[in-house]
Order: C-alpha cells, then structure tokens, then sequence
C-alpha cells in the first residue's frame, strides 16, 4: 500500500465537525453541505482531513484545564435569572434513578454526535452530520465555555442532537414502565418530550443567514429599534421568514397578509436571493420599525424568538408548542403579547387593535421582552451552560472516560475545517477568563415553577376570554365575508424554494 492509500484509507474513516464521511439524520433529511474543497487533489483533501482532525490539537494552547482561580482572584457572583431554576425541572427525570452508561447509550439513537470533556479537554463522537454549520458552532459554543471557566467544567459524557425537533416522548417513558429515559441534549423541548434544551449555535453566529454572535446582534437590534419613537413606529404587525419548512402556523400566516383587514404584513425571507446580493436586505436591526413583531414557530422552535424579542416592539407570539432554554422564562402581557392560532388573522388583529388603543401599556410590553434579552448576554448564556452541565454530571453514576471512536477537538482543529468567511464568525465570539464566578444556581423548588406556569396559563386565558369577547361585539355588528381571505393583499408573497428556517 502507498503512502497515498494509507492517506486516503485513513482520511474516509475520520468523521469530522463539517460532516466528512457522515450520513444525514435519519429522522430529518436535509440538503448536504458543499464542502469549500473543489480546488484541492484528493490527496491534499485527505492530508488537510488528517492534520485537522489528528494534529492541529496536539500544538493547541488549552486553558480548559487550568483552574480559573490561577488567573486572578474571583469576584462575587450575583443570583441566577429565575428561569434557571428550569435546568432541575428539565434533569427531574434523573434525579432518583441517576444516569447510567446504558441510559446514555440509548440515547445514542437519537444522537448525531457525542460529547465528553475529560480533564478540561473536548472529545466528540460523530454519528450524523448536521445541517450547515450547526455541529460546528455548537462545538465552538463549548469549547468558549471551557475558556470561559477553565479548570471549572466537570467531567460530563452527554448526546446531542443537532436538529429540530425533540423526540424522547413522555407516553413512551413512565414510572414504573420503562424509566427513567434516555438524557438527550438539544436546542428545545416541549411539554410532551424529556429532551434537555441547551443553546442554540447561533449565540456564536450563523454565517449562512449573516447572524452576528449574539451580543453583537442584540447591540445592533437595540441601535435599530431605537431609531424611531414608539409613536412614529408603524402600526402594524410584521413577520418575515421562511414558511417552507413544513410550517402549518406559517403558512396560515401568509393568509394574514392585509393591513387594512388584519393589521400584518407578512413577507416571505427568500435565502438564496438575499446571498446572491450580499444579505442587503434582511438586516434585523432593520426590521424593528414596526410597533408589533410576529413570531411564529417553524419546523419546531426557531432561533428567529430572540432577535424578534431584542426589537422592542411588542411580541405576538402564536400559540408556541416549543421552548428553548430562555423562552420559559417569558411572561405574557409582560414580555410578549399571545396569539391564538385556531382564529389567526382575527388574533392578530385583536393584538393590534388593542395595542394601538392601550399604547403605553404595548410599549411597556415591548421594553419589557427587549429588557429581558438585554439581561442574557453571553455572560448568562455561558452561566446556564455551566450550570446544566454541571447539575448534570452530578447524575452520572459512571466515570466518563472519551470513547476509542472520538477525537478530541480544540479550537484550532474546528478552524481549521473553517472557511473564511466562518472564521470571522468564529473569531468574534471567543471567549475570554471569567472574573467572577457563575451566577448562583437557585435551589429546586418544583412547587414555585409549577406556580409559574399556572399563573402564565391564566393569563393566556384571560387574554383569549378578552379576545372572544370582542370578536363575538364585532360579529353582533359586522361578520367578515369568507371571501375576504382570498383577496388579501398579496403583494410581499413571492413564492421560493426552502433554504432553511429563519
């Protein structure tokens, strides 16, 4: 055999972070990556595969396993957010049971990679690939958590699922059944699944869509949302995405498209035209210049939650199903207004009529949500980081030791696999050495969060009994024709293909 062979041979067995010899997930299909490489031999290729994956790390500088308190003397640290206390609720499952190694290994079905820090180090197992650069940047995301607190992250062996929607069902998994489930990180959960949701990779950017990390992004959106007084906003709702991502509430949002009838302008994100003219048009710091932003799930939960919240117009929210790890921390007529998806338009439209009738208390609302994501800053995001996986590992009834099939991954290694334009992503969110401690962690209280979502269900409610009580006054006088749907202004929809959920 060759030293070519030999090169080669070892370069198709290596899995890596932008998906080298990686599958699809079988439980979401999406489009394969094009691998930035169309100008190299196909031994270059090989050679570049093997020297990021097996030796960039061995030269990199790791501060992960240095203790923080080597650095500089600890400052005092404040009190959690109180949704953190959702991270006890979220690992319940485990708390008698603990986590076994057959647990974690019955959630590798579910997994596209594996995760184990070892002595401050990051190893990862590849199953599937991710779509676009999702694996990439949530790996990026712990690796700054381990600069963020070096020598402070324990020992952890978890699974993560880089796509949309949660999967460990509650039907399937009950006390005295089959228990406790398997622990299955990912970006979201919902009330019906045990999926423990963790930060999403577009708090260190998303080049596909031209999203800055996250503190960059909520800066700009504050700037632009403030360029125009509440008063000399328009009054209107405002939604812009993508619907062709098998988006029931989507797609009936398109029909919501009337200002005059309903309130909304809706438009609909065409990706690919918007990379073809350099992302001019899709700012988000340009698109707060409305007193009412729209969100509406997509696939599952979309990352669009927190720059729509960053806006400080007043949330509309329709009937989310999914959370991710800050939205159960939401409260509505506090930080969002909610919108009910059975009678969308009229919703709408109730939300808008009221929010222009009521114009402080709107305003109030729209502060209140910019407020809040004000308050998460990298900072708190690596602050829940540290503390999940810390309560985590607590579970754990194992040693974690990294797998003979993983590789360890630093920060020069996933570089490395970077093209240009990812690495200026990636550059601008590293991390640098904490000088105080993580937020402290509340303590469980199971009664206080249950407390708190009864209250956030009644409000709901009232909201919709409010609601009803209006449309029921308004159809006594006028009853909107059937027909009406089907002349809705439909000057913004230009049908176009899927590129991705925004």
């Amino acid at each position: 055999m060759t030293v070519d062979d030999t090169v080669s041979q070892i370069a198709t067995g290596t899995k890596t972070v932008v998906g080298h010899n990686l599958g699809q997930t079988p439980w979401h299909r999406f489009p394969p990556k094009q691998l930035d490489e169309k100008n190299n031999t196909k031994y270059t290729k090989a050679a570049n595969l093997i020297k990021c994956s097996y030796f960039t790390c061995l030269f990199s500088s790791n501060p992960g396993n240095t203790p923080l308190n080597h650095h500089h003397k600890l400052l005092n640290s404040s009190t959690c957010p109180s949704f953190y206390r959702w991270i006890h609720r979220d690992l319940e499952p485990w708390a008698q049971s603990k986590i076994a190694v057959g647990n974690l290994m019955e959630a590798q079905a579910h997994a596209a990679f594996r995760v184990v820090i070892y002595g401050g180090k990051l190893y990862v197992d590849f199953y599937y690939a991710c779509t676009q650069t999702r694996a990439m940047f949530t790996i990026w995301g712990l690796l700054q958590l381990l600069r963020r607190y070096p020598g402070m992250i324990p020992d952890v062996d978890l699974m993560f699922d880089c796509m949309d929607r949660s999967s460990v069902s509650r039907k399937r998994y009950r006390p005295g059944r089959r228990w406790p489930p398997p622990p299955l990180f990912r970006y979201c959960t919902t009330d019906w699944e045990f999926d423990i949701p963790f930060p999403d990779w577009s708090f260190w950017g998303w080049p596909e869509t031209n999203i800055q990390p996250w503190d960059k992004e909520f800066d700009n959106i504050k700037k632009g949302s403030g360029a125009q007084s509440w008063s000399n906003k328009t009054a209107h709702a405002y939604w812009k995405g993508n619907p062709y991502v098998a988006s029931p509430v989507r797609m009936e949002l398109l029909k919501c498209n009337d200002t005059k009838l309903w309130g909304a302008e809706v438009f609909i994100q065409d990706w690919i035209k918007e990379k073809q003219v350099g992302f001019k048009t899709c700012d988000l710091a340009s698109q707060c210049k409305h007193r009412y932003k729209i969100y509406a799930e997509g696939f599952a939960w979309s990352v669009s939650l927190k720059y729509i919240l960053s806006c400080g117009s007043l949330p509309l929210m329709i009937n989310p199903v999914f959370q991710d790890f800050f939205s159960r921390g939401l409260v509505p007529k506090e930080n969002y207004w909610p919108v009910t998806f059975s009678n969308l338009c009229r919703s709408i439209k109730f939300a808008v009529d009221w929010g222009n009738a009521n114009p402080s208390q709107a305003e109030e609302i729209g502060k209140g949500a910019q407020d809040l994501m004000g308050t998460l800053n990298m900072e708190r995001v690596y602050d829940y980081m540290y503390h999940l996986i810390n309560e985590y590992s607590k579970l754990q009834n194992f040693k974690p030791v990294p797998p003979s099939t993983s590789q360890e991954v630093c920060m020069e290694s996933v570089l490395c696999y970077a093209n240009e334009r990812e690495k200026g992503f990636l550059k601008g969110s590293i991390a640098s050495p904490s000088l105080s401690m993580p937020c402290t962690l509340q303590s469980p209280d199971r009664e206080l969060v249950e407390n708190l979502i009864q209250k956030n269900r009644q409000i709901i409610d009232d909201v919709q009994e409010m609601e009803r009580i209006q449309m029921e006054q308004n159809d006594t006088r006028n009853i909107v024709p059937a027909s009406s749907m089907e002349q809705n202004d439909t000057k913004n929809i230009v049908p176009t293909p899927s590129m991705q959920p925004n």
